[in-house]
């Protein structure tokens, strides 16, 4: 049998003598991993949309949205206003938590109009017949450096008058 190379010693090196417990601290953590795949694909770290809806007032608000998306993830967002009842100014107003470490990639259709209402973004909209139904798309990208859980509620405002409102938060994985 040939000698092994200087340095190495075969008790060592290839009866792994010393290093018995590492086999089980290998597959612990392939094990960790493996968890952490399964919980992904069970949606805990998000991307699958839900549904919250909202009636009363002469109208009915849906809104579609991931309520637990990932850093990096790009989603989509859609606003769906049934008029129950003539919105002569529909405005859809969206609290501080759905740009907070976000970009805003696209908003369709483009609304009549954007502003701020006390640090919230509001869409003008405009005028919605009775039984008439208004969809509003807004596409985001998370930015890979927020994390956290912050409120994401919507109201819907006929001008100055609350119609609607629909609590949500949003919950972001690193």
């Amino acid at each position: 049998m040939a000698t092994p190379p200087q340095g190495l010693t075969l008790s060592h090196n290839r009866d792994l003598e010393g290093r018995e417990h590492r086999p089980w601290t290998r597959r612990i953590l392939l094990g960790l991993v493996g968890v952490v795949v399964a919980l992904g694909l069970l949606n805990v770290f998000g991307q699958r949309p839900s549904t919250s809806v909202a009636r009363g007032g002469g109208a009915q608000l849906k809104v579609y949205s991931p309520e637990r998306v990932r850093g990096g993830l790009i989603f989509e967002s859609r606003f769906h206003i049934r008029a129950i009842r003539e919105i002569r100014n529909a405005t859809l107003v969206l609290e501080p938590g759905w740009l907070e470490g976000m970009t805003l990639n696209t908003v369709e259709p483009a609304p009549v109009g954007e502003a701020s209402r006390d640090g919230s973004i509001a869409f003008e909209l405009g005028r919605i017949p009775a039984g008439d139904d208004y969809l509003f798309f807004l596409q985001f990208q998370v930015n890979p450096t927020n994390v956290g859980r912050r409120s994401a509620d919507v109201d819907l405002f006929d001008g100055e008058r609350l119609l609607l409102h629909v609590d949500r938060t949003i919950t972001v994985w690193p």
